[in-house]
């Protein structure tokens, strides 16, 4: 747990003082409280991945003893793990949650079946987001995840086709957020946009969060592609020569573009440990898609990407 303070406050005439992860829930709730009061219809996109995790988290303690007032969406490339795909049916039991299938689109012939998906996300995102008549989605992307993500505010304006364009960004000076949109714009909300790495897995080890069971250590069968170790599929495994290693997975998504890390953690505690001492984001270290250019998420935020 992280031990370090904030300023101290006085509540009731006690002083108090406030941790740093209770100041990060604390603004994550507020983001979303305002959320929910400014606009009318936000959903949450949920992948069941552990940012996801965390800010259903929070949502369902900002809210509480009330329900958590939106929907929960994923947009699912029919290549997600199968133990995340079973945690996420599992944790969402008894909330609303929507799911936006590739496959389903692949099937009817709007999109090409091609082995690694993830590209193929935005437009049944896309289309879900107008379906649904959603003004506002939250994304559990942070700052420190990819250069491209950093320049988002926590109010971040799509225009009427989903796409992101940087110069629109506007200002957010002392925590105020500005979510005017026009009719078929939406705006995308990051509640944890400040927090790092770290502190997802030191509020997920202080709050005893569940994830799905390859965030840990275990045994896996995968082989070697461009310095990434990734699991056998459509998209790859045939023709490589396949090896067992104990590896974990500090991101999930689709299954053709995530790697492993070699890893013994197999508790959050040893996760914290093995993460401060990594000087590489877990983007650069496991997803092969941000690998496609310099600017290769930037370019898929441009036309409605996460």
């Amino acid at each position: 747990m992280d031990r370090r303070r904030d300023p101290d406050r006085r509540e009731g005439g006690v002083m108090t003082t406030t941790t740093h992860l209770e100041a990060l829930e604390a603004e994550a709730a507020h983001i979303m409280r305002e959320t929910a009061g400014e606009f009318d219809r936000p959903v949450l996109l949920f992948s069941g991945g552990k940012d996801s995790i965390v800010m259903l988290h929070v949502a369902v303690k900002a809210f509480a003893p009330a329900p958590v007032p939106f929907p929960l969406l994923h947009v699912d490339t029919g290549h997600n793990f199968p133990e995340v795909i079973e945690f996420r049916d599992r944790v969402t039991a008894g909330l609303r949650l929507e799911v936006a299938s590739v496959q389903d689109y692949i099937d009817r012939g709007a999109l090409p079946d091609v082995p690694e998906r993830n590209g193929l996300q935005t437009t049944p995102l896309l289309d879900a987001i107008e379906a649904g008549g959603y003004d506002a989605v939250f994304g559990g992307g942070r700052r420190d995840e990819e250069k491209a993500r950093a320049k988002e505010r926590v109010f971040s304006l799509r225009d009427e086709f989903g796409g992101w364009d940087p110069r629109r960004q506007r200002p957010e000076l002392w925590n105020l957020y500005n979510g005017r949109h026009c009719p078929g714009e939406h705006v995308r909300v990051f509640p944890l946009s400040n927090w790092t790495e770290l502190d997802v897995w030191q509020y997920i080890a202080a709050e005893d969060i569940a994830l799905p069971s390859i965030y840990y250590a275990h045994e896996r069968e995968v082989f070697d592609r461009r310095g990434m170790w990734l699991c056998p599929g459509a998209w790859g495994g045939r023709s490589e020569r396949l090896v067992r290693r104990t590896v974990r997975y500090r991101t999930v998504g689709d299954m053709s573009c995530t790697g492993a890390v070699e890893s013994t953690a197999r508790t959050p505690g040893e996760v914290v440990e093995e993460i401060a001492a990594s000087r590489i984001t877990e983007r650069g270290a496991t997803r092969a898609d941000d690998r496609l250019a310099e600017a290769a998420m930037e370019d898929r935020k441009r036309e409605g990407y996460f």
